[in-house]
């Protein structure tokens, strides 16, 4: 159900929400009745003051709300540390949260933030919300005053500010690097073929292989819907016995390791005659046996970017249209592909 807004309270009685502002804060400035009008009708309603949008001028409580879908995720911790960093020099504090890919716990925090607590939210999707594709939440906390910011994961129809990773070219650039080190039968692992994320990699994968003159064959796109990683390797090995696979690129860390690990086995040496790259320069694939190539979405940047993006809002009360900030992709040389 739409929380009641002064915006609504100020149609109800056909004036100024500045008139409701006021009553509502017991304001000399208002005639008695008109106060009482409005105080008992707030009363009747449920009406819970949003004090960011109560008192515009005074709103600043110097403080960010963060909402990250997942906390096992090394790219969400990076993007946590540019936030962070930039959040800490412009003199903001932050409060964090995790939805843990639920849409009712994405939707309650920030109801909950929203009263007052914060400034605004710099968040990325959780995973049922995609997939639900109700983005209503957002559209009431923007017409309260609270601007957002969406990273990585982002409602395209919520017009706000948005910072994303060309996700895309990233995946087409991994396939024309592995093919210039003599790679032809390249697999493509997802975990997260229900995101945009997922599929803009898979589209970036099919172009990367038309590009490269390169037939599709469907039994190398592999979409693993199972979120317990230690259950990969049982996923992928029947998928390795079956087809010939010299390359992998995985939308993921755990999934690329798993490949990496059902390649060894078979006997195929990394990175003589098979090669794997990841999405994501995280802790794993730096610790991985051999080091992981990776594509480097760079969290730190998109945090930081994010974050100078909605301080600017706050601090300049910019009226500004939103705006995409894309975050180019590169690709980091590791032990897991020969040099192109």
């Amino acid at each position: 159900m739409k929380r009641l807004t002064i915006k609504d309270i100020a149609q109800e009685f056909s004036v100024s929400i500045s008139t409701v502002s006021k009553a509502l804060n017991d304001s000399y400035e208002i005639s008695v009745s008109t106060k009482e009008k409005i105080q008992k009708y707030a009363k009747e309603q449920n009406y819970k003051p949003n004090f960011n949008a109560l008192s515009l001028k005074n709103r600043q409580t110097k403080t960010i709300g963060i909402i990250i879908p997942n906390m096992l995720n090394y790219f969400f911790a990076q993007v946590f540390n540019g936030i962070e960093k930039v959040a800490n020099d412009k003199g903001y504090k932050i409060i964090s949260c995790i939805s843990n890919e639920s849409f009712k716990k994405e939707v309650e925090t920030m109801e909950t933030l929203s009263n007052g607590s914060i400034d605004g939210f710099i968040l990325s999707l959780a995973e049922e919300t995609v997939l639900k594709n109700d983005f209503k939440h957002f559209e009431e906390i923007l017409e309260n005053g609270t601007p957002i910011v969406m990273f990585d994961r982002v409602a395209e129809p919520i017009n706000c500010d948005k910072v994303i990773t060309d996700d895309f070219k990233g995946a087409s650039k991994t396939v024309k690097y592995l093919t210039k080190s003599g790679s032809k039968n390249i697999a493509f692992i997802s975990t997260i073929s229900n995101l945009k994320v997922g599929k803009k990699r898979h589209q970036g994968y099919l172009k990367g292989l038309e590009k490269a003159g390169l037939p599709i064959n469907n039994n190398l796109i592999i979409n693993i819907i199972d979120e317990d990683y230690k259950n990969y390797e049982n996923i992928l090995t029947p998928i390795f016995e079956k087809n010939e696979i010299d390359a992998v690129i995985a939308t993921d860390e755990s999934s690329a390791i798993a490949a990496m690990k059902v390649a060894q086995k078979k006997g195929f040496k990394i990175p003589e005659n098979f090669a794997v790259v990841c999405f994501s320069n995280g802790i794993l694939a730096r610790h991985s046996s051999p080091k992981m190539t990776t594509v480097s979405q760079h969290g730190e940047r998109m945090g930081a970017t994010a974050a100078s993006i909605l301080i600017d809002r706050l601090e300049n009360k910019s009226e500004e249209a939103p705006k995409t900030m894309i975050i180019k992709t590169d690709i980091v040389e590791r032990n897991s592909t020969k040099r192109a």
